[in-house]
């Protein structure tokens, strides 16, 4: 009698480009790296959730106390009211981009990245997994940020859609920005050249404090070129309803990064690029 074999069940490879079905996707391993992720912020909320609203207020009562807020206008907004859209912006931005980077840079220097590669979870897995966690991150800081300026300073919040729109994008955007920082750094110095040189201009370079229809032009030019004017005009749109720019251009260019972003994440994460070293 001929012997017979029997194959064992196929499981998509790591490398594997796309999902043969959605069963094939390890939700139990997306949903384990994605609660481990947020439960570590959690552990030390004082500092990732309670710290951003702290230094927002600082900011609103320097500007209020020392620059006279209400007293300046840009447009029909009082100062403040034109600030706090982007100190939300800026404290999704900073928080979204800690947690992604943050853990993935740990988790090389420790030794411990070997947790990540080796579950049964392809890159794409990983990608979501840690990316939510940072998304998540991004967005319970905007709302808390959100909700203590407005004891403050009254806004009408007439978008409400199109602010979780921002917060979810903007959150993202930050989040794979992290992980590719963290993927290219080997030393935190590295990491903190790619906050302190990258990040924080983009931040404060982008409309947060002025409008940029103030600006001569060819500053203007750069700030419409600069991702993060985009995320912060458009929420401002969404909670005072004034833009200096084309809001729907700029959910627009912010998806659009996201997309790239992603893809280059993945890209990293497929070819294990300083992940095994």
């Amino acid at each position: 009698m001929k012997s017979v074999v029997v194959a064992p069940p196929a499981y998509p490879r790591e490398g594997d480009r796309t999902f043969a079905n959605f069963a094939d996707i390890n939700l139990i391993g997306v949903s384990t790296l994605y609660h481990k992720e947020v439960r570590r912020f959690f552990k030390v909320f004082g500092q990732t959730l309670l710290a951003p609203v702290i230094t927002t207020l600082v900011f609103l009562a320097v500007f209020a106390l020392a620059l006279g807020g209400n007293a300046r206008h840009i447009g029909e907004l009082s100062f403040l009211e034109f600030l706090v859209p982007g100190l939300v912006m800026m404290g999704i931005t900073q928080n979204a981009f800690a947690n992604t980077s943050s853990s993935l840079m740990i988790a090389k220097i420790q030794g411990t990245i070997i947790d990540y590669l080796m579950p049964p979870l392809r890159p794409a897995e990983l990608v979501v997994g840690i990316s939510m966690g940072g998304v998540t991150r991004g967005v319970l800081v905007g709302a808390v940020i959100t909700i203590a300026a407005l004891v403050f300073v009254r806004l009408p919040m007439s978008h409400p859609w199109l602010i979780l729109y921002f917060f979810l994008v903007s959150s993202l955007m930050l989040s794979l920005l992290g992980m590719l920082a963290a993927l290219w750094a080997e030393k935190f110095d590295q990491m903190a050249m790619v906050t302190n040189f990258v990040i924080t201009p983009l931040s404060f370079l982008s409309g947060t404090f002025y409008s940029i229809n103030d600006l001569p032009y060819g500053f203007h030019l750069a700030a419409l070129a600069n991702p993060f004017f985009y995320m912060i005009d458009g929420l401002r749109f969404a909670m005072s309803g004034h833009a200096d720019g084309n809001v729907w251009v700029g959910a627009l260019v912010v998806l659009l990064v996201d997309i790239l972003l992603w893809w280059l994440t993945l890209r990293f994460f497929r070819t294990g690029h300083r992940l095994k070293a």
